[in-house]
């Protein structure tokens, strides 16, 4: 064998080896945003659960506030069912949609003493705004995972292997302007 095929062979197998390195990357990242999804969604699952608690709790009190009710379990089955379809923007509005329902029905709270004394209130209340702190770090983290993947898909050599495999762009979980913009105090003190 020739010094040539020598060194064509053991170019041959670095260049194997780097794609297989490449490939192991893309395969990792994929799986991370996957792993990143399933923590949202427990949380999601969970707050599922809590939110006809809540209702009921409400309701229990709040007669005449039945259109926010409404809303919440609306903006509630709509996030299960963008969650369940796997529909990260369908989710981000749902998400949107849900966190306005429970803020006003929050908000609304504070008109019932009653109802904001009652320790089942005050136990789901603090449930679920642990809930959402938890989605909110965890969305932070689907996005962070999303952002690596799509970046090194990008990348070249790894777009060459990427293509060729068939490793797709993930969407990021995003929520409405209006869920990031900054709250006006006045507005809801005034």
């Amino acid at each position: 064998m020739s010094l040539v095929s020598v060194a064509f062979l053991v170019v041959l197998l670095l260049c194997g080896a780097y794609a297989v390195i490449i490939y192991n990357a893309l395969v990792r990242l994929k799986h991370g945003i996957g792993k990143a999804w399933s923590n949202i969604d427990v949380l999601l699952k969970q707050r599922h659960d809590e939110l006809p608690k809540l209702v009921e709790t409400c309701k229990q009190y709040m007669q005449h506030e039945r259109s926010t009710l409404e809303q919440v379990i609306a903006a509630r089955n709509a996030v299960a069912s963008a969650r369940e379809r796997a529909d990260v923007g369908a989710l981000g509005k749902a998400e949107s949609g849900l966190r306005a329902g429970l803020g006003q029905l929050f908000a609304l709270a504070e008109n019932y003493p009653e109802l904001k004394a009652n320790q089942g209130f005050q136990f789901l209340q603090e449930r679920i705004s642990g809930l959402e702190n938890g989605i909110a770090d965890r969305r932070e983290l689907y996005n962070e995972a999303v952002n690596l993947n799509n970046v090194r898909i990008e990348q070249f050599p790894d777009v060459l292997l990427a293509r060729w495999f068939g490793f797709k762009a993930a969407e990021l979980l995003q929520f409405s302007e209006a869920e990031t913009a900054d709250v006006n105090l006045k507005a809801l003190f005034g």
